[in-house]
């Protein structure tokens, strides 16, 4: 089903992919702070510690490692050294990178070994398979582009942990649950359903891709949320926090975007993200110098 959009994607030949997940380092720093990110760390954070034991490195060494590894990256790696960086990637809380490394490896080399223990290689093995857009988009693109890795650019340090008054925290759940209920948020909802019901067909995840991308959902999407909620009257501003909250991600997503490209001059970036991060992503790059933002429309066609 992935196939034609893959195609597509790879014909427009990215020399970096950029994913909403959270960097190891991230992780690393949010971890030390559990009062406030407990639960982003729960839901965004896979441990790193059993591949950390089996390379002997903590987050930050093994990011530092995988930066020297590739650094001096042959042309033609052995598949030993392919094995061993992907065992430095999960060490360093980089999971898309660890797979790109695996899915490079003919199917006869995934196979422990190298750094890679037994509890490793099932994990990669289970990430080859996961329904997400890193999985079976992104890491899939990157192996067969020829790439080494994969960048993380989502960023939760704007998470805020729940209000420790239940009350509050009800207030706040309902103020914005009404905010969403509104026109725009059903329309979207329907056309959700349109293209979810859709995708077995022939060229469904195109569609879906495709009407994900055209001009007006950008409008659609804060309209249905970000819009509505900034709009909603709490006395206590609900909808402003969760809007302030919502920019504030994307501001650093979108400058986690703009330090690779600072670093990489020149690179051809393809990122994979949500559909309600995509008109920040366009408004936040478009105020950058030197980086000129491509029309998704044409490549998907």
């Amino acid at each position: 089903m992935l196939t034609p959009l893959l195609d597509r994607l790879a014909a427009w030949h990215p020399t970096a992919i950029a994913t909403e997940n959270l960097s190891g380092l991230q992780c690393d720093s949010l971890r030390r702070y559990p009062v406030r990110y407990a639960d982003t760390v729960k839901d965004y954070c896979p441990d790193p510690a059993p591949a950390g034991r089996a390379v002997g490195l903590d987050v930050p060494a093994a990011n530092a490692e995988a930066e020297r590894l590739l650094a001096d990256w042959p042309a033609a790696p052995t598949s030993a050294q392919r094995r061993h960086l992907a065992t430095v990637f999960l060490a360093a809380g980089e999971r898309g990178s660890a797979l790109v490394q695996w899915l490079r490896l003919p199917p006869a080399e995934r196979h422990a070994g190298d750094g890679l223990t037994d509890e490793l290689v099932a994990a990669l093995d289970k990430l080859k398979d996961r329904l997400s857009e890193t999985s079976l988009i992104s890491a899939q693109l990157a192996a067969r582009l020829g790439l080494e890795r994969l960048w993380s650019v989502d960023d939760h340090s704007a998470d805020t942990a729940d209000p420790v008054d239940p009350a509050e925290k009800k207030a706040s759940e309902e103020a914005i649950g009404h905010a969403w209920d509104n026109g725009a948020a059903h329309a979207r909802q329907a056309e959700d359903k349109r293209l979810q019901d859709g995708l077995a067909q022939q060229d469904g995840v195109l569609a879906m891709f495709r009407a994900y991308n055209a001009p007006d959902v950008a409008m659609t999407v804060y309209q249905s949320d970000f819009g509505a909620a900034f709009l909603e009257p709490s006395p206590k501003g609900y909808g402003r926090n969760y809007l302030g909250y919502w920019e504030t991600r994307n501001l650093r997503m979108v400058a986690n975007i703009r330090d690779i490209l600072g670093q990489h001059p020149g690179t051809r970036l393809l990122a994979v993200v949500g559909v309600a991060h995509k008109g920040y992503y366009e408004a936040y790059l478009n105020q950058m110098h030197d980086v000129t933002l491509v029309d998704a429309e044409p490549v998907l066609k």
